[in-house]
């Protein structure tokens, strides 16, 4: 292909996903990544066969009509696993405190953990609670927010799973027992044992709560909100829609019924998701209820159906919970030893997943060999140019004999000037004739552009790539060029921060204008006047639109330019020593 039409596939990849990057920054002045869950005091379901509104918290956090406050601090069993510690409150049996022990909110000496559950205390309030609920107008008394379990146990671990239990005075006891896996999974076992003289109808809940505002840092490329799996159909919603769902019944934004599944909210890297047992019908909604605060967010799972415990009787119901990172090989391995429908989908590898899902696979295997994501990147976007230099050869002899065709052509034109019809019945006869298919020369730019957005969609949804460094000056690949042409890069002391964000313009995106200019600088000599000046300005505009964009993604796209251009070259030289030996310049396509 000769650099033209290598510009225009370049162009036409580029505005797919650019646009995403520069309207909607991929990295805020705080970082959204560690927002989770939220938490709202009071707030429980109501079951009377059907799904039914939260009730609203009385003044000091007690539920209207509810029990009173307990006095005290709550008890809290620690949670101590390889790669989730934090803790959860007996008071409500709440997971509200979790942080990941192998990531970081920044790259700084200091920085703190993430943290994906966060206490009332916290400035990101986020639970996960279960429960149960009652029928309308039944005098049952349910644990609640308020409720405080007893339990013999400190600490969860994996070679330690917790019990608790409440008597709720009534005859009926509540127990929950805890195991956690040596990764991020939570499976609950909820029982409910009868002492009392009559039968009980109860509905087990499950719920993700975030009592904050998130803030979206992926754009329209990366899924951020509610998402969940019902009927094997993946929805994913935002967080506007859930907002939407203010004011109509039960403040439910949407819903669907099924059987297993799991729903959840998710970030760019992590998840804080509720999988209830698999062979229960369940309701699932994503709902967004007003308040004081910043209005709370939340995805909640009910049985459909109640559970009927008789006088003398033990029921149990299992459920699971999934708190941290979206590693695409943990989640596959979830989905099949668990059985946990399409968990996998959890990361958005978005509409081409065929290409993208092995895309990412080829990587992360690479990655594992050279140990470098930089490095495995560059070693990926060659292999993809080798694989596509056949079509690249074919469509660039193709376009060498379009041109060969060019003078012909214009003759043609000039010939039958007035007479559009006879122009193309002559051009066509021609292309018949030399054996030329004058749509050759476009294939390569329909599959390279899918495939530099799949490549995109990676980078951006690859939890590899986070905090990854490459060499020199770029320390994390997952964030943009950190040097800045206004203090030439770091070697004069100022402080450009007061600059607009958009100008900082670091090296690897200038080192990408570079190699824009150096790929149209031989197309612009057959460019008439009013073209060369247009395209004057693509180095710049690309330079200062892509330029705070992820550095892997920038270092991605300069060397896929590299390897264009030298592409091109080898490819002419091997035309021109055709031509020299009086061989064809093209194959017939």
């Amino acid at each position: 292909m000769d650099i033209k039409r290598i510009l225009v596939a370049t162009s036409l990849s580029l505005a797919i996903v650019v646009g995403f990057d520069y309207f909607v920054p991929q990295h805020a002045k705080k970082d959204a990544e560690t927002q989770t869950a939220g938490q709202v005091q009071g707030k429980q379901p109501q079951a009377d066969g059907k799904v039914s509104a939260l009730p609203v918290a009385a003044p000091g956090g007690a539920p209207a009509n509810g029990p009173a406050v307990p006095n005290g601090p709550a008890g809290r069993i620690a949670i101590e696993g390889p790669d989730a510690t934090g803790s959860f409150s007996l008071r409500g049996a709440r997971f509200d405190n979790l942080v990941l022990t192998h990531y970081f909110e920044t790259l700084d000496k200091n920085s703190p953990l993430v943290r994906l559950l966060e206490t009332d205390e916290g400035p990101q309030p986020s639970f996960v609670e279960l429960g149960w609920q009652a029928p309308s107008g039944s005098t049952i008394r349910l644990p609640d927010a308020n409720t405080d379990w007893s339990s013999d146990d400190k600490t969860l671990s994996p070679d330690h799973p917790v019990s608790m239990q409440w008597d709720n005075g009534q005859g009926l006891i509540f127990r929950i027992q805890i195991k956690l896996d040596r990764r991020y999974l939570f499976a609950i076992t909820q029982s409910v044992e009868n002492k009392a003289g009559g039968p009980v109808s109860l509905t087990p809940y499950q719920r993700v709560e975030r009592d904050y505002k998130p803030l979206e840092t992926g754009g329209m490329i990366v899924q951020e909100g509610p998402l969940s799996v019902m009927n094997d159909r993946l929805d994913e919603e935002s967080y506007k829609t859930m907002r939407k769902g203010a004011g109509k019944p039960d403040n439910t934004a949407w819903s669907a019924d099924g059987v297993g599944g799991w729903a959840g909210i998710t970030d760019k890297y992590w998840l804080t998701a509720i999988i209830p047992d698999q062979k229960a019908a369940v309701t699932v909604r994503y709902r967004y209820v007003p308040n004081a605060k910043e209005g709370s967010y939340i995805v909640d799972t009910l049985s459909s159906q109640p559970i009927q415990i008789a006088p003398g009787s033990n029921v149990a119901t299992t459920s699971m919970i999934f708190a941290g990172a979206k590693e695409v090989n943990l989640l596959d391995q979830y989905t099949d030893d668990l059985h946990i429908p399409y968990f996998y989908k959890a990361v958005d590898f978005g509409w081409f997943a065929f290409l993208t899902r092995p895309m990412f696979h080829v990587l992360h295997w690479l990655y594992s060999h050279v140990g470098n994501f930089g490095i495995a990147l560059l070693i990926l976007t060659l292999i993809i140019k080798l694989i596509l230099y056949p079509l690249a050869t074919k469509s660039f002899a193709s376009m060498a004999r379009m041109r060969t065709l060019a003078p012909r052509i214009q003759a043609i034109r000039e010939h039958n000037k007035g007479d559009q019809l006879a122009q193309n019945q002559q051009i066509m006869a021609l292309y018949k004739e030399e054996g030329v298919n004058p749509a050759g020369g476009c294939l390569p730019l329909l599959v390279q552009a899918p495939v530099a957005f799949c490549l995109y969609k990676v980078l951006n949804i690859t939890i590899e790539m986070r905090h990854a460094p490459f060499y020199g000056w770029i320390r994390d690949l997952s964030a943009p060029d950190p040097t800045t042409i206004f203090n030439l890069f770091g070697l004069l002391p100022f402080n450009p921060s007061f600059m607009p964000e958009m100008l900082h313009i670091g090296i690897w995106p200038i080192l990408f204008g570079f190699t824009i200019w150096l790929m149209q600088r031989q197309s612009m000599v057959s460019m008439d006047p009013a073209q060369q000046k247009i395209m004057q300005f693509m180095p710049v505009i690309y330079t200062i639109f892509l330029g705070r964009i992820s550095a892997g993604i920038i270092i991605y796209y300069t060397w896929n330019n590299v390897l264009s251009y030298g592409q091109q070259k080898l490819i002419q030289s091997q035309i021109d020593r055709a031509q020299k030996k009086g061989g064809k310049a093209v194959s017939k396509s």
